[in-house]
């Protein structure tokens, strides 16, 4: 991941419905969660949510799938694996494998 993308991850994540959402979508795992769903999780109005999910699909942490008349959204984890890796590039005094188990484990299809 560049720079630029990282910041741009960490800006959209520093919010707190983008920063709850994006948590309740990694707990869902792959099952993920309708946009209705996560707006009653949140008490959060439908307009405010789906404003906060654009957001959040720009940077790719959530992605969606349309399902009759919901749309699902799931958690990104390759981005955030992405960011971390860039996070910790020189973690352990540079000694980036040390931190790579820890990288490995984000790695799960959601």
């Amino acid at each position: 991941m560049e720079k630029s993308a990282a910041l741009e991850t960490l800006s959209a994540l520093a919010q707190d419905i983008r920063l709850d959402v994006f948590r309740m979508l990694v707990r869902a795992g792959p099952e993920g969660m309708t946009a209705g769903e996560i707006a009653t999780s949140l008490e959060t109005r439908p307009n405010t949510l789906s404003n906060n999910l654009s957001i959040l699909a720009a940077v790719r942490l959530v992605r969606s799938r349309r399902e009759g008349r919901s749309i699902r959204y799931f958690a990104e984890m390759e981005t955030m694996r992405g960011l971390l890796e860039f996070l910790m590039q020189d973690c352990c005094g540079g000694r980036a494998e040390l931190c790579q188990p820890l990288l490995d484990q984000i790695s799960c299809s959601c």
